[in-house]
Formats: C-alpha cells, sequence, structure tokens
C-alpha cells in the first residue's frame, strides 16, 4: 500500500480511538450503567444495550473484529469479553464491564489497529472481506477499516454528547485531531 496512504491512516484511524477512550476516562461512575437512549417501544433490545458501558463493549468489540476480519463465528475477544454481542446464545456478563476492562481491551485493539494499520501491504489491503448481511457486495479490507473508523467515531461522538448532556467539562471530551 502506498506509503503516503498508510502514513495518514493511522493517525486518523488512532485520533477516532482516542476519543472514544476520552469518555470512557470522563464517564463518572454514576453514569457508567446509565442509559444514553431511551428503550424502543418494541423492546427489540436489550436493557443493557442503551447503557453507556454497553455501547463502549459493543464499539471496541466491533473494532476488534474488523480489524481481524475474519467471519464472525470464527472471532473470539480476549477474556472476560464474550461474543454476546454477536452470538444471541452467549450471556451477557452478570455485572457491567468495569471502565479498566474495556480499557484495557482499548488499549489491546488499539497496539493491533496501529500494527495492521502501519505495516499494511498492497495485497492486505486489497484483500476482500464480506459482512454477513451483505455477503454479495464484498469490500477491501482497507474499505473495511474506514467503515470501522466511521463506527468507533458515530459511537464516540453518542457518548460525547450524553456526557455532555450531563455537565462533564467540554476539555474533557476535546477534538483529537491525530493520534496521540
Amino acid at each position: 500500500m502506498d506509503a503516503s496512504w498508510r502514513a495518514a491512516l493511522w493517525p486518523q484511524f488512532g485520533a477516532a480511538i482516542d476519543m472514544l477512550d476520552n469518555t470512557i476516562v470522563a464517564c463518572p461512575e454514576t453514569l457508567w450503567s446509565e442509559r444514553i437512549w431511551p428503550m424502543p417501544a418494541d423492546q427489540s433490545q436489550t436493557p443493557e444495550s442503551s447503557q453507556f458501558w454497553y455501547l463502549v463493549y459493543h464499539t471496541i468489540l466491533w473494532l476488534d473484529l474488523y480489524l481481524t476480519a475474519v467471519p464472525e463465528e470464527q472471532f473470539a475477544p480476549p477474556p472476560p469479553f464474550n461474543r454476546a454481542e454477536i452470538d444471541p446464545q452467549e450471556a451477557l456478563p452478570a455485572q457491567p464491564y468495569s471502565r479498566e476492562q474495556v480499557r484495557d481491551y482499548l488499549a489491546y485493539v488499539r497496539q493491533k489497529a496501529r500494527s495492521a494499520l502501519t505495516e499494511l501491504t498492497e495485497e492486505q489491503a486489497q484483500r476482500p472481506y464480506a459482512f454477513p448481511w451483505d455477503a454479495e457486495h464484498p469490500v477491501s479490507y482497507v474499505e473495511l477499516q474506514l467503515y470501522n473508523m466511521r463506527h468507533i467515531q458515530e459511537h464516540a461522538a453518542q457518548l460525547s454528547l450524553f456526557l455532555g448532556q450531563h455537565a462533564i467539562p467540554d476539555e474533557a471530551l476535546d477534538w483529537v485531531s491525530q493520534a496521540r
């Protein structure tokens, strides 16, 4: 892969990860298990799926899966995390994952992302990946990572908005222009 693209990809991807981390750090314990949006009337989600901690877990799990770029059934996150987000047969933990647990997972995945993106070859960049819900239209690994970055940023923004609505100081959630 072209060196200039590789050089540009990691600083922006890493910045999205850093903005997610900022929301985790800024979230007070009193809001960790709070719902960030109301439950839908049709109850199509679990109560946990709208809680702050769960959205963080969801974001990191999919970040890891998309970096790994294997079929969902072959993916296994590191313990204590499980595949409950992917496989409805698995149960969520009895207690929310802690801030320390998700920050450790995010640090692990951040390093994985940095290595994957800074060492990306043209062959790896072009490797196809098919989303289970759209197997007929595979994307390249590099496009998958752009999708991945957008997903991280979407949820970092939702979490930041929620924290802002609860008077968390703006400077705790400042824009990150490049990866730390």
